[in-house]
């Protein structure tokens, strides 16, 4: 499992499947706001390997009303890579090895970074249902941001957890559900999100989600902990 799964269908594929999601909104009159949403994503499940990545952009505008001038509110940068080797090409269990970068300086770190590998276990529950566990060892690199200034790169040994449940609800409807969580000597990074989808035909899908990011630990006060986003995007599979 990685930060975004998009596995639908468990059965062996010999090419890539891959997916581009768009998201815009746009107000004017009273309050001027513009905000961008894009995600890619590619998996590959072929005799004993299983590959996926995903690259995630977010951005936000708002125009002050008394000066007049744009502010950018969000950005967000985030891309992630995970293979998995499986014992057998049927097999339950799996080697898994994950990686991420993440550039948010609103999150209060100007990057933070991952690594780790451990061990991954996926249960079919039906045919429709099925959900993917995993636990390993790993390290982690970040740079916090106080007061508007960059402070030295700091290191940590971290335990990553990750679960991810897929359900196909109808022949043309989805959820899907993943959370993650780092664990490190001064700070746990947890992510998660829940996703609804429908198709409008065999290419496109209209999808609802809730994500969450969360820090334990900030050197900056005045930052939030819990950076929430709501999103309704559409999705186009080739």
């Amino acid at each position: 499992m990685f930060d975004d799964a998009s596995d639908l269908n468990t059965e062996e594929k010999k090419d890539w499947d891959a997916s581009a999601e768009l998201g815009l909104l746009f107000t004017s009159g009273n309050t001027k706001t513009e905000t961008y949403k894009t995600k890619l994503k590619a998996s590959r499940d072929y005799e004993n390997w299983r590959h996926k990545g995903m690259i995630d952009y977010y951005r936000s505008k708002q125009e002050d009303q008394d000066t007049g001038e744009t502010e950018v509110t969000g950005d967000k940068f985030f891309v992630s890579g995970q293979s998995n080797y499986r014992f057998e090409p049927d097999s339950r269990s799996s080697l898994f090895v994950f990686g991420s970068y993440e550039e948010n300086k609103f999150s209060g770190y100007e990057y933070q970074g991952t690594v780790a590998v451990g061990y991954g276990a996926r249960y079919s529950y039906s045919e429709s249902l099925y959900a993917d566990y995993e636990i390993g060892p790993g390290y982690s690199v970040n740079k916090p941001i106080v007061n508007g200034i960059v402070q030295e790169q700091e290191n940590s040994t971290i335990l990553r957890l990750a679960g991810n449940l897929v359900w196909d609800i109808t022949k043309n409807s989805k959820f899907n559900a993943l959370a993650s969580t780092e664990i490190g000597d001064d700070n746990t990074k947890s992510r998660a999100e829940v996703s609804i989808s429908a198709n409008v035909n065999s290419s496109l899908a209209l999808k609802f989600s809730v994500a969450a990011n969360h820090n334990s630990y900030l050197e900056d006060a005045s930052k939030e902990k819990l950076d929430t986003e709501t999103a309704v995007t559409l999705v186009y599979s080739f």
